[in-house]
């Protein structure tokens, strides 16, 4: 009876061990399963096992945006008001030529205006600096600050018959340069800006320096650049940039900042969905270009990122995966995109 009790508990016991074993390796497998992604080697979770939604990311742009807005009031019959920016622009508007819809505008008029003079508000708000060729492609500008102002009246959009001026400090973006000209911002479905040179007879491009000021005539309005395009003499390529697995067009974006420009900001703006490659598509990238390839998402309300030096080789594919990303305020990541060279 004794031996049989004890055979009963060495039973009990091993039972009890097997079932602990199964237990702890179903625990692995399920976990594992919630990790798992189409490629093996992204397989690690050292990210987030979810990619974010296309409108998580795009509310992180839109707060980037939103915390830059400034806000303005002013009585359209005052006729010729300035109002004058965070940073020391003067937006010269008639009130006197504001129209809703063909008729002449009276009363309280909110203007909401943004400024951008540095390639991390640039990257945060994606208001990159790609101006369209002539032929359709695009390439880098180098910005003497980009705008957007926008005048309403008990939240109706208006419009003005006579244009606005910007006066902008030329040492907000390194001094004076004769080439700069006016551009205009236009945004697809996508919410990607691009932007297109203004025609202008006088051949000032709506632009001027005078001193340490750019005084910019503005026909409406809406996104403005005071731009001219990167030159660079070296032969050009075309560069490709692999995202991790989950990530695309819609909840991420690629950009590049080139060594030595703290005003412009390149976008790779194209995806081929069945190689999940991102390019910009028109082979405009010099060899041998010192540059810094930028990857970022969205990650629980924050950004996820990663930077990676890279010196510019003929078809160059760039790859990234999660472990090389990390998270951050956006503060972090706009100081960290204007500390680089």
């Amino acid at each position: 009876m004794k031996t049989t009790k004890n055979a009963q508990i060495y039973v009990n016991t091993t039972s009890n061990k097997l079932n602990r074993i199964f237990g702890t390796l179903l625990m692995i497998l399920l976990l594992a399963q919630s990790c798992s992604t189409s490629d093996d080697s992204d397989n690690d979770c050292d990210g987030p096992c979810n990619p974010p939604l296309a409108q998580e990311f795009a509310n992180l742009r839109n707060t980037a945006l939103e915390a830059r807005t400034q806000n303005f009031n002013f009585n359209a019959e005052d006729g010729n008001v300035t109002l004058t920016s965070a940073n020391g622009v003067q937006i010269n508007i008639n009130g006197n030529c504001l129209t809703l819809n063909g008729n002449p505008v009276t009363g309280n008029v909110d203007v909401e205006y943004v400024e951008l003079f540095d390639k991390g508000s640039m990257l945060a708000t994606n208001k990159p600096t790609m101006g369209e060729l002539p032929n359709g492609d695009k390439a880098l500008l180098i910005s003497g600050g980009e705008f957007f102002i926008e005048a309403t009246q008990n939240g109706n959009e208006l419009e003005t018959n006579c244009g606005l001026q910007l006066i902008i400090p030329s040492a907000l973006t390194g001094g004076t340069d004769a080439a700069m000209t006016l551009w205009e911002g236009v945004i697809n479905a996508e919410g990607d800006l691009t932007w297109d040179e203004v025609d202008d007879a006088t051949g000032q491009g709506g632009v001027f320096g005078e001193g340490d000021q750019y005084y910019s005539l503005l026909e409406g309005f809406g996104w403005s650049n005071v731009d001219r395009f990167y030159s660079d003499p070296r032969p050009k390529t075309q560069i490709q940039v692999q995202p991790p697995v989950g990530y695309n067009y819609t909840n991420s974006a690629v950009y590049l900042s080139y060594d030595g420009e703290d005003t412009g900001l390149a976008q790779l703006d194209t995806y081929d969905g069945t190689l999940n490659l991102f390019s910009e598509h028109y082979g405009q990238i010099p060899i041998g270009l010192e540059c810094h390839v930028i990857f970022v998402t969205e990650d629980d309300g924050v950004w996820r990122y990663a930077i990676k030096p890279v010196t510019i080789v003929a078809d160059d594919i760039i790859t990234f995966n999660l472990g090389e990303t990390t998270v951050g305020t956006e503060a972090t990541l706009t100081a960290l995109i204007n500390g680089l060279p």
